[in-house]
């Protein structure tokens, strides 16, 4: 008897990010993600559809393969050509987080976006890498010459240091300086996580128990010692019903966390679904 389609797609999914970061296939992943929404998904398609606009980006160049000009192009292909956009009008659509849903409709969130842009990329031997700014993820252009930050969210554009800033002032409300901190290299499991903390959040504000644990689930298959993933696994669980693991996740929590701030909160909830009372109202 054959395994039930998510949970294939989630064995796929574990396979694929417990590679060596530099082996790991990240579209794959983010692919991988969308499956368990998608079952019928067919990932390799979607992968040859990334090889397809690297192949179309070099028929414009002919031969030219300067590296600038090389990026030049895929930028103009990617969202002048093909006219990838972000998805301003609609930013919490879920759809925006998922690889297919972004290449179908030309449009995402600044993550997804990137990852298109990084593939396609990494296809035609270009030095980029993303970038994990807080809020808006970026991408650099890490050339022998040059460096310089790229926001898929907005086209392209190529954005000072001035600028990105900016947008840390927009997001905060307050004047801030930019600190270099912020602008680390995201490893491609650090993209993957993003993007499963993105869909947590928006299956959380849609009230969807079930869709933000297995968010959560997937987030602790990539990172499993994160401490706050555990206790929010706990919470949905409770959410669900099911109190059992509830009980045994919370446990592991604060085994993990004996001074986390909430410890009074996540024991309170212990003692009331050990007594048999409902969850908390606002958990998680």
């Amino acid at each position: 008897m054959s395994a039930p389609p998510a949970w294939s797609s989630r064995q796929e999914f574990t396979r694929e990010v417990e590679r060596p970061d530099e082996e790991m296939n990240l579209a794959r992943a983010a692919l991988l993600v969308a499956r368990e929404e998608y079952v019928q998904l067919p990932v390799e398609r979607y992968l040859l559809r990334l090889d397809l606009l690297a192949e179309e980006t070099l028929d414009r160049l002919g031969s030219e393969s300067v590296p600038p000009v090389v990026l030049s192009e895929a930028i103009r292909h990617l969202f002048v050509v093909r006219k990838l956009r972000g998805n301003r009008e609609h930013y919490h659509d879920p759809r925006n987080s998922f690889l297919n849903d972004v290449l179908d409709r030309g449009l995402g969130i600044p993550l997804t976006l990137a990852i298109v842009l990084l593939e396609v990329g990494w296809r035609l031997g270009l030095p980029v890498e993303g970038v994990n700014f807080p809020g808006h993820f970026l991408v650099r252009y890490r050339g022998e010459a040059r460096r310089f930050l790229i926001d898929p969210f907005h086209g392209g554009m190529i954005r000072s240091r001035k600028e990105v800033e900016q947008i840390l002032v927009n997001q905060q409300g307050v004047p801030a300086r930019l600190d270099d901190r912020l602008l680390r290299t995201a490893s491609k499991r650090d993209m993957i996580v993003r993007l499963l903390l993105n869909l947590k959040g928006i299956y959380h504000r849609d009230g969807d128990d079930a869709r933000a644990l297995a968010a959560v689930e997937r987030i602790l298959v990539v990172s499993p010692t994160a401490r706050r993933q555990i206790r929010d696994r706990g919470y949905l669980l409770a959410r669900l019903g099911r109190d059992e693991e509830a009980v045994t996740q919370l446990e592991t929590y604060l085994a993990f966390a004996p001074n986390a701030g909430d410890v009074e909160r996540v024991e309170a909830l212990l003692r009331d679904l050990r007594a048999g009372g409902r969850p908390l109202s606002g958990s998680s």
